[in-house]
């Protein structure tokens, strides 16, 4: 079935338009038209699959599953939660704040939200459709490792001392709190169809532009930036390069769904995948927009700490896996 997409890319690049294979803009435009097609498509198809799966979870199922946790298990489940839920940043606050009401250990929660953002079941689909499933099993293994070390550091550090104060009131003197209880209503056939027919309609509505952004700059990095440039400044894998392709993407503004086919190209063009890794996991989990939004219920220390945490262990994992050389 993939093949439909390639024949579709060559068939508006080479025949509809009569560009010629050997031109920049002939191999971005191609590498354009073929992720863009088959990505759309793929999110139609599997999006909908996932949600009728999905169809009764809820914020507040959530909420009463991770207090009825332990602590470690809690991490575990909190962080595969986080990979699972499609909970995006403008719900973030709100449900951030609905764990911390119900007296959910903070670390359970952060494991929860430093993993949502890297994980999603849109980025899952698009990197086992374009880089393979080794690949899709070992990001996605990152992503949980993080969300679970983070949470356990988090408690160890008592870090809700560092949630804005009428929040952090909700953990003092109370080491467990009341079991929140949660009545499920089971969704008969059709209404598991019409929720993942809303769910997959609003799911492309959101990302579609995402989409679009991350296969364009995808593309112009395919085409009309020389594999020499990367070979010269990034692809000899020096330690420093790390570091710096994590700091170089703070700023900018993208979701793990566009963030993909920029990573797919940097592969491409012989980026090592430790720096790849180092560069797109810091652009969705540190951006400035997502942290401006949480100052409004943490204080800057707690937030410097999950930064300074991500940074880290994006360097660590980046160093690592340079070394290795597993792909």
């Amino acid at each position: 079935m993939l093949g439909w997409f390639t024949s579709l890319s060559d068939w508006v690049t080479y025949s509809l338009l009569g560009l010629s294979p050997d031109t920049a803009l002939a191999k971005g435009l191609h590498f354009f038209v073929e992720d863009t097609s088959k990505i759309l498509v793929l999110l139609v198809v599997l999006i909908y699959a996932i949600a009728v799966v999905r169809a009764s979870l809820n914020p507040e199922r959530v909420r009463a599953f991770l207090q009825g946790q332990g602590r470690f298990a809690g991490y575990i489940m909190g962080s595969t939660l986080g990979a699972v839920t499609p909970f995006c940043s403008c719900s973030s606050i709100p449900l951030f704040m609905g764990f911390v009401s119900a007296r959910i250990p903070l670390g359970v929660t952060m494991a929860f939200l430093l993993t949502s953002p890297i994980i999603n079941e849109v980025v899952i689909i698009l990197l086992g459709s374009m880089l393979g499933l080794k690949f899709t099993i070992l990001y996605v293994s990152i992503g949980l490792l993080l969300g679970i070390v983070g949470g356990f550091l988090i408690d160890q550090l008592k870090a809700h001392r560092w949630l804005v104060p009428f929040l952090a009131k909700q953990y003092e003197g109370a080491d467990h709190a009341e079991k929140l209880e949660f009545h499920a209503e089971k969704m008969t056939l059709r209404q598991r169809h019409d929720f993942a027919m809303d769910e997959a309609k609003t799911v492309l509505l959101r990302i579609w532009k995402w989409v679009i952004l991350g296969v364009g700059l995808g593309a112009f990095i395919h085409g009309f930036v020389p594999e020499q440039w990367f070979q010269e400044h990034l692809g000899d894998g020096q330690w420093w390069t790390v570091p710096l392709s994590a700091l170089i993407a703070i700023p900018m503004y993208v979701n793990a769904t566009s963030i993909v086919p920029v990573m797919e190209s940097l592969l491409i063009k012989g980026v090592p995948l430790g720096t790849t890794l180092a560069f797109c996991m810091s652009a969705v989990a540190v951006s400035l927009p997502e942290f401006t939004m949480l100052k409004q219920v943490m204080q800057f220390r707690l937030l410097a700490l999950i930064a300074g945490y991500l940074l880290v262990a994006f360097c660590l994992v980046g160093w690592l896996f340079n070394t290795i050389n597993i792909f």
